[in-house]
């Protein structure tokens, strides 16, 4: 992303903050617009001429700017891991941290920890109010697979 003076190029197509074509100007003429307006400037490809050029706040460029990465790297898969019998402020503090997760692109894989054999409902229930109430952010991959000493799902993000 080329905001500002970097861009070299000696006139520039330019769209307004609100979307509104503003037409071909020269890049001097943009640039004290987007300073007068307190906005950046930037540019959104190289490959026409004059290059389509943005006008959009200092916030929303950075914003921008840290979705293009978001989207280069592969997802990961972070584990949030539990016990059946869990308490209430532990289960908000899980669920805030599946959250964050989520918002930032990875997937969050719940493993509850079983003891007993008696827990593995327990543990099913958990897990199922965690899908619930992270319905928002994610979509479970597959059910809830529960295997002797565990039981695990996954939520993958929800695309935006």
């Amino acid at each position: 992303m080329i905001k500002n003076e970097k861009i070299k190029a000696s006139e520039v197509a330019l769209t307004g903050v609100d979307g509104e074509n503003l037409g071909v100007m020269k890049t001097t003429e943009a640039l004290a617009l987007a300073k007068k307006l307190k906005v950046d400037l930037v540019c959104e490809s190289l490959f026409s001429s004059p290059p389509p050029c943005r006008l959009i706040g200092a916030g929303a460029a950075r914003d921008a700017k840290q979705q293009e990465k978001r989207k280069e790297r592969a997802p990961k898969v972070k584990e949030i891991r539990l016990t059946p019998t869990i308490e209430a402020h532990d289960f908000d503090t899980k669920k805030t941290q599946a959250e964050r997760i989520l918002k930032g692109g990875d997937a969050a894989l719940f493993v509850v920890k079983l003891s007993g054999a008696k827990e593995g409902e327990a543990a099913k229930r958990l897990l199922e109010d965690l899908i619930k109430e992270l319905a928002p952010f994610g979509a479970k991959k597959t059910g809830i697979q529960l295997s002797g000493k565990q039981a695990a799902v996954q939520l993958d993000p929800k695309a935006d």
